[in-house]
């Protein structure tokens, strides 16, 4: 049998990371959110076209596996150039909380 212990964490409390890493770590799992939301959007998009699948050929796995590629693609791109504005947002937001500024205007 295999074993499946988990490992120790790579940080301790005397390690964590500086409030700058910390809020750049942030930042990217907000672009990485905002891409996955804008993706989810392309998807929702695509699939309530009703076309028959990739020029309208009928379903297409080949066709449907590009495209969901190049969903991806788009999202990432689209969230890495500011996207929706939702990952500057929540950046600020947290920002400003860490900070004990009011977040709400």
């Amino acid at each position: 049998m295999p074993d499946l212990r988990i490992g120790e964490p790579s940080l301790s409390w005397g390690q964590l990371p500086s409030a700058a890493a910390g809020l750049k770590s942030v930042g990217d799992a907000a672009r990485e959110f905002e891409a996955l939301l804008i993706g989810q959007m392309l998807k929702s998009a695509r699939e309530a076209d009703g076309s028959e699948g990739w020029l309208g050929t009928g379903e297409d796995s080949s066709g449907t596996s590009v495209l969901e590629f190049a969903e991806q693609q788009f999202a990432q791109l689209m969230a890495g150039g500011g996207g929706l504005g939702l990952a500057k947002m929540v950046t600020q937001g947290l920002a400003q909380k860490a900070s004990g500024g009011d977040a709400q205007r």
